[in-house]
C-alpha cells in the first residue's frame, strides 16, 4: 500500500536508532512499509505514510520504536468500520 499519505508532518511514529537490534521485525508488521532495513538497522523510510496503528511499536523487542496507536487513520477507519460511523481521517469531519 505503498503511496498513501495521510496527513503530511503530524504523525506520532518516533525511532531511537541507538536502541534498535536490527530485528527487522518493524519492516516485517508494517502494513504501509514505513520501515525498511538499512545497515543492519531500522529506518524510517516514509514517515507519512504511517498510519498509527502501533503495530512496529507493540513487536519491537527492545522499545526502540514510540508511536502513540489510537490517534491516527487507523483508529478512524476502524471505528467507522465497527461503530458505523463515517471514516474521517482528517480534521475536515466533525466532532461529536
Amino acid at each position: 500500500m505503498k503511496g498513501q499519505i495521510y496527513l503530511k508532518n503530524v504523525v506520532t511514529l518516533e525511532l531511537d536508532i541507538d536502541k534498535c537490534i536490527g530485528c527487522g521485525l518493524c519492516a516485517t508488521v508494517c502494513p504501509h512499509r514505513v520501515f525498511e532495513m538499512k545497515e543492519k538497522k531500522a529506518a524510517i523510510v516514509d514517515m507519512d505514510a504511517c498510519m498509527e496503528c502501533g503495530a512496529c511499536g507493540l513487536n519491537c523487542p527492545v522499545e526502540a520504536i514510540n508511536v502513540k496507536s489510537g490517534v491516527g487513520c487507523a483508529t478512524a477507519v476502524l471505528k467507522g468500520m465497527f461503530g458505523g460511523d463515517e471514516v474521517c481521517c482528517d480534521c475536515s469531519c466533525e466532532s461529536d
